[in-house]
């Protein structure tokens, strides 16, 4: 059975590089390993590496959720149960993740900065970024509403991730009152003929199907928000296509 990420943070299986704010932030959380000035972690003098994406992602979102919690000046008990039911991990693993969470929190360092580094290290795969965003909505939205200091801290960390506009404002649409929009949702325009939403669908549903998290090997954070992506998605096409006859 694989190991976690948790698992990985956690025991032996901590053999890994990454620097910079996260990798400091996770040598805090990890007693026994050490952080150079870079941030860069080792063991016993040796350096390990590269990082897999999985945990790049996985501390990358607690991080920036508990920035996002921490945007007004206190992190609101409410906020906390919001992570909490969208960062799913094991009861073992529990106090853990509730330490990177406290930690990121706490830290000098801005949500910019772990915002431009995991820009940098999973360069090759903005999806993932994407998904790293709409996990922040689902956490912002859980109390039934994304309030203004959050959207404004959402909006910027899409400018960090290099998201234009029109990107920025699909993933919102999924999660804002623009979700009654099917067209939004989709991305998509009302003036669109059915041959081109339907393929516009089929190629969102394509881009972020659950399986292509399960087959990169991403933690189940990861695939818990590619299924309410996808459910999001296949919901506005359903829409459509009632509303048009298809």
């Amino acid at each position: 059975m694989a190991m976690s990420v948790w698992g990985k943070l956690g025991g032996f299986g901590v053999g890994f590089l990454i620097g910079g704010p996260l990798g400091a932030l996770i040598g805090a959380v990890i007693g026994h390993v050490l952080v150079d000035r870079e941030g860069a972690l080792f063991r016993e003098g040796a350096l390990f590496g590269p990082t897999p994406k999985d945990v790049v992602f996985t501390t990358g979102l607690v991080a920036l959720a508990a920035k996002m919690a921490k945007a007004d000046g206190v992190v609101m008990r409410s906020e906390r149960d919001a992570f909490r039911r969208i960062v799913e991990v094991d009861e073992a693993d529990r106090a853990r993740v509730e330490a990177l969470f406290d930690l990121a929190s706490r830290t000098p360092d801005g949500y910019d900065s772990y915002a431009r580094q995991m820009r940098e290290l999973l360069a090759d795969e903005p999806a993932l970024l994407e998904d790293v965003l709409d996990g922040l909505f689902l956490i912002a939205a859980a109390d039934g509403a994304v309030h203004e200091r959050e959207f404004a801290f959402l909006g910027e960390v899409a400018r960090i991730f290099g998201f234009d506009a029109a990107r920025f404002e699909r993933v919102a649409a999924r999660h804002l009152a623009l979700k009654d929009d099917p067209y939004a949702v989709l991305g998509a325009t009302r003036e669109m003929d059915d041959a081109a939403l339907k393929a516009q669908w089929r190629q969102l549903v394509a881009e972020i199907h659950p399986d292509r998290a399960v087959a990169r090997g991403l933690p189940p954070e990861a695939i818990a928000i590619a299924t309410r992506r996808l459910a999001a998605v296949n919901a506005a096409w359903d829409r459509i296509a009632r509303e048009r006859g298809l």
